[in-house]
């Protein structure tokens, strides 16, 4: 006979997991619409560009097929315990080399993956898709440890250094080429407002546009680990009126900063000259 404190306790259990079930469904229902909003972009910052639906689409759904498969397991692996529990000393049938199980086993996953690829190679295509003239093309080169911005339709430039952040300033509802490359080792662009990440390799220049549709002040990073002072290649991004856009690239001239530059070849720093013998040594 089990013992009533055991059997009591174990009576609890479906009670407590049904509570606490109830508790996580009902707790979007007491959010706000802003709380909400996040909610249904899973943990996505709230988008600042055209084509930010794209990958946001993408995320979602791919939580979505993830969700479902998951349910569909856990909903077996509860089914196969309670079904398939032990009733005695007896062992029970065994089975092996059972084809249709196999097969199922083999088919099943075709369904979820099939479909996830053929979105993102879909998407994919749609985000990397620069045949569009653009209205606006910067020149985004990543070096150790900051960034340059090269307006190139403005003939105009921003440098960073290791100490200051630069700011790069978009106008809102235009359409950007971001061209990158890099004179050292891997980095990765990233606005994360933005959605799209794409790395800037030596000797390989990549692109992407997008279209800024809403104004504000974002942070934009280096996403792929590149020294020792990674953490300092962060830079401002300033989404902006057309009138506002102009006004900065005037006052870039204005403070002599024509022309496109090229980076250091190593670093960039505020109080140490590079050594021009050693282009390639570390600090």
């Amino acid at each position: 006979m089990a013992h009533p404190t055991r059997a009591r306790g174990r009576s609890l259990i479906p009670v407590r997991i049904t509570a606490v079930l109830m508790g996580a469904l009902a707790a979007p229902a007491g959010c706000s619409a802003e709380q909400r909003d996040d909610w249904s972009r899973l943990a996505l910052p709230e988008p600042a560009t055209e084509e930010a639906p794209l990958i946001g689409d993408l995320w979602v759904g791919a939580w979505i097929a993830a969700l479902a498969v998951g349910v569909l397991v856990w909903g077996l692996i509860i089914w196969a315990v309670i079904a398939y529990r032990r009733r005695g000393d007896e062992l029970p049938k065994q089975t092996r080399f059972n084809i249709p199980i196999e097969f199922l086993y083999t088919l099943a996953p075709l369904f979820v993956i099939v479909p996830l690829f053929w979105h993102t190679i879909d998407n994919q295509d749609k985000i990397t898709d620069i045949r569009t003239e653009p209205d606006l093309t910067v020149d985004v080169v990543g070096y150790q440890w900051s960034w340059t911005f090269n307006y190139v339709d403005e003939d105009v430039h921003e440098i960073g250094t290791i100490n200051d952040r630069p700011t790069l300033y978009l106008p809102v509802g235009q359409m950007v080429r971001f061209n990158l490359g890099s004179p050292d080792v891997i980095h990765s662009f990233w606005i994360p407002e933005f959605y799209m990440k794409q790395d800037v390799f030596p000797g390989q220049p990549n692109a992407y546009q997008v279209t800024p549709d809403r104004e504000g002040t974002f942070e934009g990073r280096c996403a792929e680990f590149c020294g020792p002072f990674h953490q300092s290649m962060r830079f401002n991004v300033e989404v902006v009126p057309e009138q506002e856009f102009d006004a900065k690239m005037d006052a870039l001239r204005e403070a002599g900063q024509t022309g496109l530059v090229d980076p250091p070849i190593r670093g960039a720093y505020d109080d140490e000259p590079l050594d021009p013998d050693d282009p390639g040594g570390d600090r």
